[in-house]
């Protein structure tokens, strides 16, 4: 076997970058680790001290499902922060797309649990016959749902920021003529966090607070009321106001452990998470 005293197994590697052996393997097969030597004879993986660190950017940068590719482009230029910083902002924003795909499909069952899957086919119907529909609720959940195909866009454009706002604000008012209490409140906290993505704090926070206004107003509870306080915690970090994002994050957190769905009950959590410059609080 090959030995010197730069050289480590890959198992020492392993215990001293938090990876397994069995990773650190792929990542060779892949290309993106390679070992400094392998042994001859028995086929065995060794690294050279140089590459711990290396292995342990790997960790971090997977640990979040950063892609392979980029976790490459990373490892060629190992101390340049800014670019690592860039990728990890860019797998933000996908991760952050995913989870708004996620929250629009949420939405979307709602609305045929709520309006039932027969409306939904007979609302289709007519508007592949007629082109149009002149009912409000339709055009307020396509307005709400187009808005979250823009906020799942990773390049928008300006103008399509300004599509997505316009909209918000249009099925908020569709909402206000046929809806229920509780899609009063979730209009306003779209409306939220459309002005939250697009950094404007003042206008965030004022829908924020009608969402949350709309709750209490009517007893709503559940994720709905743990949303308003999300979207209060979201729009005060925007803002820069970390006691207030945090006092309103240990709220959202509080009526979270009230969801009757575990799957409800996880997506805020994960929602919380996402809040900009918020400290993990579980």
């Amino acid at each position: 076997m090959v030995d010197g005293p730069e050289l480590i197994t890959v198992g020492q590697l392993a215990r001293r970058v938090g990876l397994t052996a069995k990773a650190l393997r792929h990542y060779d097969r892949v290309g993106l680790l390679a070992p400094a030597v392998v042994d001859p004879d028995t086929g065995y993986r060794l690294y050279g001290a140089e590459q711990v660190a290396p292995a342990r950017l790997v960790r971090l940068l997977r640990s979040v499902d950063v892609p392979l590719d980029q976790v490459r482009a990373c490892l060629a230029e190992p101390d340049d922060e800014a670019a690592i910083k860039q990728v990890l902002v860019q797998h933000r924003r996908r991760l952050q797309a995913r989870l708004d795909r996620v929250r629009s499909d949420l939405h979307r069952t709602d609305h045929l649990i709520e309006d039932g899957v027969t409306t939904a086919m007979t609302d289709q119907d007519t508007q592949n016959t007629t082109g149009a529909t002149s009912d409000e609720r339709r055009m307020a959940v396509d307005l709400f749902n187009g808005v979250w195909r823009l906020l799942e866009k990773e390049d928008r454009s300006v103008e399509d920021d300004d599509r997505m706002l316009h909209m918000a604000h249009a099925s908020r008012y569709h909402w206000g003529q046929v809806g229920a209490p509780a899609n009063l409140s979730r209009g306003e906290w779209q409306c939220s966090r459309v002005y939250s993505v697009l950094g404007r704090a003042e206008p965030a926070l004022h829908h924020a607070r009608r969402g949350l206004e709309i709750c209490r107003a009517h007893g709503i509870a559940d994720w709905d009321l743990a949303y308003a306080y999300e979207s209060l915690a979201r729009a005060h970090a925007v803002a820069g106001d970390k006691d207030q994002a945090r006092s309103w994050t240990e709220q959202a957190l509080a009526a979270a452990e009230d969801i009757a769905q575990d799957e409800d009950r996880e997506l805020v959590l994960t929602d919380l998470e996402g809040i900009p410059a918020q400290p993990r609080f579980w």
